[in-house]
């Protein structure tokens, strides 16, 4: 009879709060190696997974009476009513995050979307641990922003970043991008929907961060960014493609952030790339997918055609030419799995640690 560590074990509950009190939650240098890791598998196909998404219609929402004053508040942004799950498995585990979200919940005083993970035995698919999830989908998110600039900025004279949005995600990729390009990035500047959120963001973050913060009402410095992020939840595009530097490199963490006449000019001139040409086609809620779904074309199915490479594939995705460098990603289960591992293995020390000390 075989023996796999933890199958006979209770399934361990895991809430942020405990993860903070025994200090198991990951470092941005953990999460990034974490991340390093999950992508070589990913890369070498030793790690691989899916995602389906059930988005639900917003006038079903906003013909309830009691949602109903609430309307016009969300003339800008998308409610984003949709329940997710994303799935993968590596050599020793398997992984199920569960996403509940609804840009409303703000209201409430609750999160935008909550994960859950279950993270499972993989030879026996059992459960040994049941996660909040919340932190560690934004977290890993933000990951890709340090990724995309180590490898689009290498050697490079400083430059300056523009974030769009300050929720979850936004924070965790000024956190990244702090972490691995100090010394790389003159400056930061953050927009939100008011100027009062991306002050209140900057706020939290400027005693963490060696980079200067900036908020700021407009667009009017974009041109001054050689590398510019969407992380919001805008229902329409945070940006006019005149805005831009001409070879600016964007990456787009959010929904439709993007001008059409942007993503043409990326396609026709410049270099065009996805964390996962499948996932980010499917799930047709950012730009990238939008822009073929609304020409009556697929993503998925002339994307490799038009030349948009892939992130996770074995070969090198970047390839620098003259023009733009557009990039959506829609976030792949496999890191949720590789961060929801290491958090559980830190906590399992941790736990025995205080065991033992007791």
């Amino acid at each position: 009879m075989y023996h796999y560590a933890g199958v006979s074990e209770p399934v361990t509950f895991i809430g942020i709060d405990e993860l903070q009190s025994m200090q198991a939650d990951l470092t941005t240098a953990e999460l990034l190696t974490t991340i390093n890791s999950a992508w070589r598998d990913i890369r070498a196909a030793k790690s691989f997974g899916g995602k389906a998404v059930l988005s639900l219609p917003e006038e079903e929402f906003w013909n309830r009476p009691e949602f109903q004053p609430f309307k016009a508040d969300f003339a800008e942004q998308r409610l984003g009513w949709k329940l997710s799950s994303l799935y993968s498995v590596n050599a020793h585990f398997g992984a199920v995050k569960i996403i509940g979200a609804n840009a409303f919940n703000r209201r409430l005083g609750l999160p935008r979307s909550t994960s859950t993970i279950v993270l499972l035995e993989k030879m026996t698919m059992r459960p040994v641990a049941i996660l909040d999830g919340t932190t560690i989908s934004a977290t890993r998110t933000g990951t890709y922003a340090s990724k995309v600039f180590q490898r689009c900025f290498p050697e490079q004279e400083r430059v300056s970043v523009f974030v769009f949005g300050a929720g979850p995600v936004a924070r965790a990729v000024i956190s990244c991008l702090d972490h691995i390009g100090s010394g790389k990035i003159r400056e930061i500047f953050v927009r939100s929907r008011t100027l009062e959120s991306a002050e209140s963001m900057i706020g939290l973050l400027r005693a963490q961060t060696t980079i200067p913060l900036i908020p700021v009402a407009d667009n009017s410095r974009l041109c001054d960014c050689a590398f510019v992020v969407t992380a919001s939840n805008a229902r329409q595009p945070v940006f006019e493609d005149g805005e831009l530097l001409a070879d600016a490199v964007t990456l787009h963490l959010g929904g439709d952030e993007v001008p059409q006449a942007y993503l043409v000019r990326a396609l026709r001139t410049g270099t065009v790339v996805c964390d996962s040409l499948a996932m980010v086609s499917h799930r047709k809620s950012q730009s990238l997918a939008l822009h073929f779904w609304r020409n009556g074309l697929s993503l998925e199915t002339v994307g490799s055609l038009l030349g948009i490479r892939e992130f996770q594939a074995p070969q090198d995705w970047y390839l620098k030419l003259a023009g733009p460098v557009c990039i959506t990603c829609v976030g792949l289960p496999m890191l949720d799995l590789y961060v929801a591992q290491a958090t559980f293995e830190k906590y399992a020390r941790a736990r025995d640690r205080f065991s033992s000390s007791n």
